[in-house]
């Protein structure tokens, strides 16, 4: 048996509603890259090199997720525990801290691989109230046990707000991947993950073509100037046309429940861009790191999914998944 007859029986064993989706993803990014390498030559004298380094990381984003999704639900995990560990590493870089709080900083990054370990046994009631309830009254003891009270409220606030968001949240993503296969699932446990990278990156893309396209008035101009109420709209109403008609070829939703996903996926999508936009305008910096070129840090492109993961993750588990 040749390497490519493996590789053909492992694409075979996969749902083939998952490999179309794929397919249509790698379809659009390589009409992406045709338009970036034509528009020097119809409008010469503008710079397009951030737009080329943007499509060269989603290559490189969409190859990782894929393999990963393909690979199964332990490469899925490792993947967004590390997207969790970046993520977490750039916010603790940039949160103001204190020199004392070295400790809880190494207790957070034993928080995630506690939290993900949750994941990999399949221990959904632990990982759900572990960091919400248990970490949440812990690290502040931890931290009252080192004896510094200059700025002790706000550093906890800081901890817990960043374990919430780049771990426990993300995580939720990756939850997915164990739902069991006797669920109704079109295209997989890695399907449900999927729809959920592709609605939410859909929503980012179409708020921010719609409001280059129409773009008129500012929605929050203190917090994220170049956002606005067209580019809002036309992204909602497009991610939720998406969801609507999408969502049955991947999930198992239907009926009220799509509705509502359709409806309220895309505002949290909205909602997690603008809250991170509020805290690096608080920090101070533009980006949260440099890590993916042409996008900024992990958090960068991952902010809209720290809110639309358990949004997504418990409207499933409200209207279509037995297991949660």
């Amino acid at each position: 048996m040749t390497i490519f007859d493996s590789f053909g029986e492992f694409l075979a064993a996969q749902p083939p509603t998952l490999l179309w989706g794929l397919a249509g993803v790698v379809a659009l990014l390589g009409v992406a890259a045709v338009i970036a390498a034509v528009l020097p030559l119809i409008k010469p004298g503008k710079s397009y090199e951030e737009l080329r380094l943007r499509i060269s990381s989603w290559w490189g984003m969409v190859a990782l997720l894929a393999g990963a999704l393909l690979a199964g639900w332990q490469a899925t995990v490792a993947v967004f525990a590390l997207i969790s560990f970046m993520g977490l590493r750039e916010f603790l870089s940039l949160a103001p801290t204190r020199r004392e709080d070295r400790f809880a900083i190494l207790a957070a990054y034993l928080v995630l691989v506690a939290s993900y370990g949750f994941i990999a046994a399949d221990l959904y009631m632990f990982y759900l109230v572990f960091i919400p309830v248990w970490v949440f009254l812990g690290m502040p003891f931890l931290m009252a046990m080192l004896g510094q009270t200059r700025g002790y409220l706000a550093t906890a606030a800081t901890f817990h707000w960043g374990l919430v968001t780049c771990v426990y949240n993300l995580g939720f993503a990756a939850f997915l991947m164990r739902t069991p296969q006797t669920e109704n699932l079109p295209a997989g446990p890695a399907g449900l993950v999927f729809f959920l990278l592709l609605a939410t990156e859909f929503n980012d893309v179409a708020q921010y073509v719609w409001g280059k396209l129409f773009g008129r008035h500012r929605i929050m101009p203190t917090i994220s100037p170049n956002k606005t109420w067209e580019g809002f709209i036309g992204g909602w109403i497009s991610a939720g046309l998406l969801i609507w008609f999408a969502g049955p070829i991947f999930t198992p939703l239907s009926g009220l429940g799509l509705l509502i996903m359709a409806v309220v996926l895309p505002v949290a999508g909205f909602a997690g861009d603008v809250t991170m936009s509020a805290v690096k305008r608080d920090i101070g910096v533009k980006d949260t790191s440099h890590a993916i070129p042409g996008h900024g840090g992990v958090l960068d492109r991952a902010d809209s999914l720290t809110f639309t993961a358990p949004l997504y993750f418990h409207l499933l588990a409200l209207y279509a998944l037995d297991k949660f």
